[in-house]
């Protein structure tokens, strides 16, 4: 794929990423996990370095009883990131007909009770974070990649 344009993400578990940033990585893995009762769907956008892997990219759709409503998906983050939340700072940013937290490198939203979308990046990719995580859109959900 040519990284000179934004280019399409796919499906993840139900979602659709309309746009990678320009310059991210070619190498694209899925993953699945779980923390504290709250499944994770991933994605991840990385390129070799000369020490290893960097990972532009991670999209993560989570899905758990918890996620009741932003505060609680915050917290969770909070808690799964380990940040200080007197050090996290958020702003709020509209997507679609709800609202979303970010900070300089991650954004999150929660989608319905239950289900959450997060978007983290390097700060290189900051300008991009947010047009990035508007373009992800609840899809199809039996198509995949």
């Amino acid at each position: 794929m040519s990284s000179d344009e934004t280019r399409d993400g796919g499906t993840l578990d139900g979602f659709r990423i309309g746009q990678v940033p320009a310059g991210v990585g070619d190498e694209v893995s899925d993953f699945a996990s779980e923390w504290d009762d709250v499944r994770f769907a991933s994605r991840v956008w990385e390129r070799q370095t000369p020490d290893g892997h960097r990972v532009d990219l991670r999209v993560h759709v989570l899905r758990g009883e918890r996620l009741v409503d932003l505060t609680a998906l915050r917290d969770f983050l909070r808690e799964y990131h380990e940040r200080d939340p007197a050090e996290w700072h958020l702003s709020e940013f509209p997507h679609d007909d709800s609202a979303g937290l970010h900070d300089d490198v991650q954004a999150f939203w929660l989608v319905e009770p239950g289900v959450a979308v997060s978007v983290l990046t390097l700060p290189e990719f900051s300008e991009s974070l947010l047009p990035t995580a508007r373009s992800i859109q609840a899809g199809d959900s039996d198509a995949g990649e």
